[in-house]
């Protein structure tokens, strides 16, 4: 009797609709910045049209992120559904197998995808993970500085003339100091500043045979470049400095200029965070002795692994936290100027973002004239413009990081720093097989 109680109560339950499917739990892990914490203040919008799914963020430390997600996939580890992935990893991961394509539709309009940021995210023709937001790199520097000394700054300067403006304007007694770069050491900190240096120096990492090139005149010019320009005008303890020290700086009026993300224009064009808000002008990265490798590129994404089972929900969820309703979802909460950008033609011509943004025209033109595929004077056999897109880059730029940082705190000579690079260069391509 019992037995029929219970299936009648049962059969009354769904009935009214109290029984429901459990709903699918995302895992999905992230990076703690600006852009990535505001995605998670918003998830009640997307739990509210999907309720079927539940979104869990698993929120790291950048270093501590690549770790984590390098461990998983590699492993099919299974533990997170959505990665945040940059586009160093994006076509090393893909062409592994770890990754699956990004299902998109009409309405996602992959076509909007600004072109240099969807290359570098496509493996033979198909989107391996979805761009939240870009950047490229480019020059921001006081305008008021630069009319007081009489100096015109153009909108493609060389590092010549910027280093003339970066002398004149250095002035540590007054509290300013010519130029702010990063020093401190690691492959996404001082070495994707100090890459496009040697870039348009005529640099490159490695040959067409992937012998390293880092003891070369090329990279001697651009070093002895940049340690004696920061010895001479930047802020003391710059080895330490990286973007946030840097951006921290600028806020408080003590660069005169800085060459870093283009991501930082909207920090410091914005009066609740800048003292020099209303001072700042942009122009493109300068350049040396070839236009080419000056400016760097990268986005942070979303992508799905292999291993996930959760293929449905995970699509979902992205196309909805890339789309451009969810640019205008950020635009509605919080205003146009918080708006993830680097990603999407619309954003830019959109007049209310052109309104709040003087720095979307060269910011835009920062990102499309990077090239992953040809960064180089010399020609070389990497992907990527601030780094190599093979597994053996992070522990390379780590090394090499240190040893200019080093060099930039005085600790050791240029020379000592190449040569000691070179070598562990070496060591590290030969133990992946790249040659003898």
């Amino acid at each position: 009797m019992k037995r029929f109680l219970k299936a009648g109560l049962v059969l009354a339950l769904i009935g009214t609709g109290v029984v429901s499917q459990a709903a699918t739990e995302l895992v999905i892990a992230t990076v703690n910045n600006g852009h990535m914490i505001e995605m998670q203040k918003l998830t009640p919008f997307f739990e509210k049209a999907n309720p079927d799914i539940k979104l869990k963020w698993v929120t790291l430390e950048e270093g501590t992120l690549r770790q984590r997600v390098t461990t998983d996939i590699a492993t099919k580890g299974g533990q997170f559904d959505v990665m945040t992935i940059g586009l160093y990893e994006t076509p090393i991961w893909s062409k592994k197998g770890w990754l699956k394509p990004i299902a998109t539709d009409a309405a996602y309009d992959v076509d909007d995808l600004l072109p240099a940021i969807r290359s570098g995210l496509s493996t033979d023709g198909k989107l391996y993970a979805a761009p939240f937001y870009g950047e490229s790199s480019m020059l921001m520097y006081r305008k008021d500085l630069a009319d007081k000394l009489g100096i015109k700054i153009p909108d493609q300067p060389t590092w010549a003339q910027v280093k003339d403006f970066a002398d004149k304007a250095n002035d540590p007694k007054g509290g300013v100091y010519g130029m702010c770069l990063r020093g401190k050491p690691g492959w996404g900190d001082n070495m994707a500043f100090l890459t496009t240096l040697v870039n348009t120096n005529g640099g490159q990492w490695f040959d067409m045979q992937w012998k390293p090139q880092i003891d070369t005149k090329p990279w001697k010019d651009a070093i002895t470049f940049y340690v004696d320009m920061m010895k001479k005008d930047g802020p003391p303890g710059a080895s330490a400095n990286s973007f946030n020290e840097n951006l921290a700086l600028f806020n408080e009026g003590k660069c005169a200029a800085w060459v870093d993300a283009t991501i930082a224009a909207s920090f410091i064009s914005d009066p609740k965070q800048s003292k020099v808000a209303d001072k700042v002008a942009f122009a493109q990265a300068p350049t040396a002795s070839t236009p080419k490798g000056a400016n760097w590129l990268w986005s942070w994404n979303l992508a799905i692994p292999a291993s996930s089972t959760k293929d449905e929900a995970a699509q979902k969820f992205i196309k909805w936290a890339t789309s451009k309703d969810y640019v205008n979802l950020v635009a509605k909460e919080t205003g146009w100027a918080s708006v993830p950008t680097g990603t999407r033609k619309s954003t830019y011509a959109n007049p209310e973002f052109q309104k709040v943004a003087k720095f979307a025209e060269a910011e835009k033109k920062a990102i499309d004239s990077a090239n992953l595929t040809d960064s180089t004077l010399p020609k070389s056999p990497y992907v990527g413009v601030q780094y190599a897109a093979i597994p053996e880059f992070q522990a390379i730029g780590v090394a090499v990081g240190q040893q200019m940082s080093a060099a930039l705190a005085g600790k050791v000579t240029v020379d000592q720093a190449l040569k000691t690079s070179q070598t562990a260069a070496e060591r590290e391509m030969k133990k992946g097989g790249y040659y003898k």
